[in-house]
């Protein structure tokens, strides 16, 4: 079975009470449990498994991509309050070597300036934002679908 990683960074714990007209108001529960059920309705819960993790400390992360990258297919991101400044949480992802894709529930590009410059997006197969809480369904479905050859880096 192929485990994706679902990583959350700081302030995702608020999901679904922190600002709902930007964010809605699912948390990150609801999320998990739409992946869960994308994969069931899609068949492909017997080759697939997804992980979450959600801290709001830059280190955790860190500390949870290298004790989990090993046995990982792939790794979906929202790096939250890390987006524009979490270089070290970046090394760790170009370390794992594995697919990513960046989800941001926002549209970063058409907020205040200071979240626009996300980091990552070089590093990561793609990135996803604005779709509000299906964008991370959008990456699961692009991990599902993309060729297990490219799959040994980023």
């Amino acid at each position: 079975m192929k485990k994706i990683l679902v990583i959350n960074g700081p302030n995702l714990n608020l999901l679904g009470s922190r600002d709902p007209e930007i964010y809605g108001n699912k948390n990150l529960q609801d999320v998990e449990r739409m992946l869960n059920k994308f994969l069931v309705e899609n068949k492909l819960e017997k080759e697939f498994e997804v992980q979450f993790f959600q801290s709001n400390h830059e280190g955790d992360l860190i500390d949870f991509i290298q004790d989990n990258t090993k046995d990982t297919h792939a790794i979906i991101i929202n790096p939250g309050g890390l987006t524009t400044v979490g270089f070290p949480l970046l090394d760790a992802l170009i370390d794992s070597s594995k697919l990513s894709i960046e989800v941001h529930i926002s549209d970063i590009h058409k907020r205040e300036e200071f979240r626009r410059n996300s980091i990552f997006p070089n590093y990561c197969v793609s990135q996803i934002s604005g779709m509000g809480i299906e964008g991370y369904i959008q990456a699961l479905s692009d991990i599902c679908k993309y060729p297990t050859e490219k799959n040994n880096g980023i």
